[in-house]
């Protein structure tokens, strides 16, 4: 069984850089056969990722149905059911974005991902603090999913009262579960998801043709609903940061996490080629899916827009409504399933950043956090960290009875902050390199996309930092800065050879040997091990299709 490497033994690859060896000049070169890593890094995770586990990676962490069910109440009461058609804007600014992470993922297919691509295009300074913001985010929004399971799905589905204490406890719980099944094995762990993936989807088809079959024929419905304002004032709606603008926590919230395809790069077959793709295709996916239901949702409200805008639970009561109440059981049966999936994949996600912090040192206890017993299993001291974070923010939330609206606006702002910081180092770095012949490309597309994808995220972050309903979430922000301060002060006094170390691009790309899918018999790579040819090589046209 492959022994677990410290940031010191990866180092013993290359003592200037990850990726790098020094010639006799002190000049760094490309690392040469007898290297065995093109990043400089012991390979410390089996492969066990297909194509379609990486986009049930991206789908998952999605989680349309995660979304749909946790944010629709929060919509119809700061913009009426007429706040479901920020919907494709949403999709159509996600998927700019996300071609843009596919550009840097191709690059570089390294867990961690905003962090590395930082630190190795710009510097491990800045590559620290997208670390550090990624795992903000991603510490707040499985806090935030696991809530929704409480509050909308599993105690609906109990018929048990919703209070603040007893939806603390439920998501501690699912917390712990979560963290155990990562830590034990991550091809059962994908196992789960995948489950879960094909379970929602065709729960979430299945039931929209139901609720429109209901709404059509039997008249459990009002279509008029489509273009309702609600309880929300006509004046001022369409207003710049008016109410409309607003329900775009709807498709911000939900069509975030795409990016975990390329935190799980290093255990994926073929990334390079694989994982820009995922992320584009669970997005459009998600959204055409997402779109649909909500219009025949929105449909089933019938006359009950009032009631239904205090409702904790409102889709789970227009289901019951339109469809009985043996349907709305099975449905959220589902529903706890794909939230449930939805968590585990998000704290999946952050365990690996952790550990790619971790592995170069850029952490405090890194020797700890960076252990990996298991190829076949998570990071151990990584997962429980991240786990534990979320329980601490959960019992901030504890004795909160409104803490999913505050969890949704934290969770819907720090991606946003990340994907415009991510982008805007895409820009400042684009011409510092030549695209490889088998990095994900968009020839001609380029330009325009990644000014679309910029005018986008500045009119989203306009959205959650101007207007006062998100002063929660910003808050959220503004703590998780100055606790980062705290911590990148302690590495920066203990550790600061780790944080001034410029890792070079020369001969960026996979982490040079897979181990197979059964490890039991097969040795770690060692420094001296010949480099495998990197997966997802062949050349390919200017622009890859999707």
């Amino acid at each position: 069984m492959p022994q677990s490497s410290t940031p010191a033994e990866n180092a013993a690859v290359s003592p200037s850089a990850p990726g790098t060896s020094t010639r006799n000049d002190g000049k760094e070169t490309a690392p040469g056969p007898d290297t065995g890593h093109a990043t400089g890094y012991k390979p410390q995770f089996a492969r066990t990722l297909s194509r379609f586990e990486s986009f049930a990676v991206a789908f998952s962490f999605i989680s349309i149905t995660t979304g749909l069910f946790t944010t629709y109440g929060t919509v119809l009461g700061s913009a009426g059911p007429a706040g479901i058609w920020t919907w494709p804007l949403v999709t159509l600014g996600t998927v700019l974005v996300a071609l843009v992470y596919g550009m840097l993922a191709s690059r570089i297919p390294i867990s961690g991902y905003s962090y590395q691509w930082a630190s190795r295009l710009a510097s491990p300074v800045l590559g620290w603090w997208f670390g550090w913001v990624s795992f903000a985010f991603l510490a707040i929004v499985v806090v935030a999913v696991d809530y929704g399971l409480t509050q909308v799905a599993l105690f609906p589905l109990l018929d048990i009262t919703y209070t603040a204490t007893g939806g603390a406890v439920g998501t501690v719980i699912v917390l712990l579960l979560q963290m155990s099944l990562i830590i034990w094995s991550t091809p059962i762990t994908t196992k789960v998801n995948n489950m879960a993936v094909g379970a929602e989807v065709i729960a979430m088809v299945g039931l929209t043709v139901l609720i429109a079959g209901a709404v059509l024929f039997f008249g459990k419905g009002d279509w008029s609903n489509l273009g309702s304002y609600g309880t929300i004032p006509a004046d001022g709606y369409y207003g710049f940061l008016g109410p409309f603008m607003l329900s775009a926590l709807l498709g911000a919230f939900t069509l975030v996490g795409w990016e975990s395809a390329a935190n799980l790069a290093e255990e994926t077959h073929n990334p390079k080629k694989v994982v820009p793709q995922a992320m584009v295709r669970a997005i459009l996916l998600s959204g055409g899916i997402g779109m649909l239901f909500l219009i025949v949702i929105t449909a089933g409200v019938g006359d009950n827009v009032a009631a239904l805008t205090a409702d904790s639970a409102p889709v789970a009561s227009i289901i019951e409504s339109t469809v009985g109440s043996a349907v709305a059981t099975a449905m959220l049966v589902v529903v706890c399933i794909a939230i449930f999936a939805c968590g585990l994949v998000i704290m999946v996600s952050n365990s690996r950043l952790v550990h790619s912090m971790a592995r170069d040192g850029r952490l405090p206890f890194s020797e700890t956090l960076s252990q990996v017993p298991r190829p076949t299993g998570g990071p151990t001291w990584a997962t429980l960290t991240v786990a534990l974070a979320s329980v601490a923010i959960v019992a901030v939330f504890s004795g909160n009875a409104d803490a999913l609206p505050q969890l949704l606006g934290a969770g819907t702002l720090m991606p946003a902050i990340l994907y415009a910081g991510t982008v805007t180092l895409f820009i400042l770095t684009r011409r510092t390199y030549t695209p490889g012949p088998d990095d994900f490309q968009l020839g001609k597309w380029e330009k325009p996309v990644v000014a679309g994808a910029a005018i986008w995220l500045v009119l989203e972050l306009c959205i959650f930092m101007i207007p006062s309903d998100f002063r929660g979430a910003q808050q959220y922000a503004l703590a998780t800065l100055v606790v980062g301060g705290l911590l990148f002060a302690s590495v920066w006094f203990t550790r600061r050879e780790k944080l001034v170390q410029q890792p070079s691009l020369d001969g960026e790309g996979l982490i040079g040997d897979e181990l197979p899918a059964d490890t039991k018999a097969a040795p770690a790579a060692g420094p001296d091990t010949k480099a495998a040819p990197a997966a997802g090589t062949e050349p390919r046209p200017e622009a890859d299709a999707l």
